[in-house]
């Protein structure tokens, strides 16, 4: 089979697909820049026509991952509407859906070790990703009397870290999967019994 060299297609996306392919399979700091290059298909010179090094590679992977996942999140906070509930617990459930289906993508968003404000673009990318959960959780939180709301970014911060624990103790094949119960119930679980002790259970049920 002939090798595929620099002018076989779009190669940066090729380049960005290998990345992803090996971040999935050995991690966001697990590979190197010639082995991106030869899952592509070209010389690892080729490669920095298109990218400065491995972090600008993996902030590409990133910033097309935060795409979809704000693409996802939006499509569910408006497909759980009008219901200020619903549309919460559909974020929640759309952001462990997008860490099952993307696990390159999500792994290189969220364990690279990457600043959001590492670029404009990724900047703007995250605060769009965020601002639906929070916006979700100010939607819940009107239920709740002024005098005892705790502020929307606490409450999104905390389903925030709740989907993220989730995702890596049950929803992606390390020995936490074990557990009985899918992850999917775990989620919903956990985002009732927060709920139920702010006083929302009872407000939209």
């Amino acid at each position: 089979m002939p090798k595929r060299g620099y002018h076989h297609g779009n190669l940066r996306q090729a380049l960005v697909d290998a990345a992803l392919s090996l971040i999935e399979e050995k991690g966001p700091t697990g590979f190197t820049l010639s082995e991106a290059a030869k899952q592509a298909g070209v010389t690892p010179a080729a490669v920095y026509r298109h990218f400065e090094g491995r972090e600008d590679l993996i902030i590409e992977c990133a910033l097309q991952g935060h795409a979809i996942f704000g693409d996802l999140m939006e499509y569910a906070f408006e497909s759980g509407q009008p219901s200020a509930l619903r549309a919460f617990e559909a974020t929640g459930r759309a952001y462990l859906a997008f860490a099952r289906k993307h696990p390159g993508h999500y792994m290189a968003m969220f364990e690279s070790g990457l600043s959001r404000h590492a670029t404009p673009d990724l900047a703007r990318a995250v605060a769009r990703s965020r601002g639906v959960l929070e916006q979700a959780a100010e939607n819940l939180s009107r239920h709740i009397p002024p005098e005892r709301r705790p502020p929307s970014a606490m409450v999104s911060a905390h389903i925030w870290a709740m989907c993220h624990g989730v995702v890596e103790l049950f929803a992606r094949g390390k020995p936490g999967a074990n557990t009985p119960f899918a992850p999917e119930d775990l989620l919903e679980a956990g985002i009732g019994v927060y709920l139920r002790g702010l006083g929302l259970i009872e407000a939209e049920a």
